[in-house]
């Protein structure tokens, strides 16, 4: 992860913080040996899993965080088709006003 997602990611965790939701990260982009990556991947480590996993109510968000010209990996497109073939909510956000948005969205629903 880059410095500049890093910052929005971080600005997206206090937000989600601030109102109260729970929110927890995914940190699955490492540079290790390959012993200890060895290790992570048979202890439930998967390429391509969104960085946020945010709890709104009875709802689950999985939410990619990339910087304003990001693009995802095909890993994580891959895990985004899985998510919604299986009717989970995954969403990618480049700033900390779009994953406002998303939470207003999903917050309002139901």
């Amino acid at each position: 992860m880059n410095h500049i997602e890093a910052k929005i990611q971080s600005a997206i965790v206090q937000y989600l913080q601030i109102l109260g939701i729970f929110v927890f990260s995914v940190p699955n982009e490492r540079k290790t040996s390959p012993q200890a990556m060895g290790r992570l991947i048979s202890m439930g480590l998967r390429s391509g899993v969104s960085d946020l996993i945010v709890w709104l109510g009875d709802k689950t968000i999985y939410m990619e965080v990339k910087t304003p010209k990001g693009r995802q990996s095909d890993a994580q497109k891959r895990f985004q088709k899985r998510c919604e073939e299986s009717g989970r909510i995954y969403c990618v956000v480049h700033s900390l006003d779009e994953a406002m948005k998303v939470v207003d969205e999903y917050g309002k629903e139901g």
